[in-house]
């Protein structure tokens, strides 16, 4: 079973590691991170790079796509859809049992047609971008539709990648990963959803970011 990964500069590191954690321990998989160029490819951040050890021209008939998020999503799209990285994913959604997202990585997606009359989810910075692609948004941590399985911001791409384990493994097996990895969060605040967050968390999170510069004022979104 072979999971591709893509990879674009800018993308978020914990959307493509967080899942990869918990996929590879499926029995019978291959993992290739995929991009334009082989070679390393720079975070949001530019401090960390995953190297991609194949290009996209190669990867053609992934059995699971999963495609991450970060500010740099934006720079893979256009507004005819003609981004290398949203027709590679056009023509390999054809040949994939799961097509995958975490966080803006749905943007991609839609972008690429797939998520037309599809409840789907993203970070809820970029929800509001996915009607423009004929997508009902919903803030759901995890969705699936259909074959399609889209997650909401960073974090949350270990749910979804458990919950792909459950429907490809099973739930037992899909457990013992969770189990492996002791995930079993407990985090000491409980402010990780715009709904759940107060308003001075809010405000100090837009202090913090400065600017919503995912795109063009006019295209506001996820943070660079």
């Amino acid at each position: 079973m072979q999971i591709a990964i893509a990879l674009f500069p800018r993308f978020t590191s914990l959307d493509a590691v967080g899942p990869y954690e918990v996929l590879t321990r499926l029995s019978r998989t291959d993992v290739v991170f995929a991009a334009e160029r082989r070679g390393p490819v720079p975070n949001e951040s530019g401090e960390l790079s995953l190297v991609a050890e194949a290009t996209l021209d190669e990867v053609t008939r992934p059995d699971i796509l999963l495609m991450p998020g970060g500010p740099g999503v934006l720079d893979q799209l256009s507004e005819d859809g003609a981004q290398p990285l949203v027709e590679w994913v056009r023509a390999v959604d054809p040949h994939t049992t799961w097509t995958t997202s975490v966080c803006a990585g749905s943007l991609i997606l839609g972008a690429a047609g797939l998520l037309k009359g599809r409840r789907a989810t993203s970070h809820w910075l970029a929800l509001e971008q996915l009607p423009a692609y004929g997508a009902q948004p919903t803030l759901e941590r995890v969705v699936v539709d259909g074959k399609y399985v889209t997650a909401a911001g960073v974090s949350s791409g270990l749910d979804m990648a458990l919950t792909l384990a459950g429907r490809i493994a099973g739930g037992t097996e899909a457990q013992a990963i969770q189990l492996a990895i002791e995930y079993d969060p407990q985090p000491p605040y409980d402010s990780g959803s715009p709904t759940k967050a107060p308003a001075e968390v809010h405000k100090a999170f837009q202090a913090r970011v400065g600017q919503l510069v995912l795109g063009e004022p006019d295209r506001p979104g996820l943070t660079r």
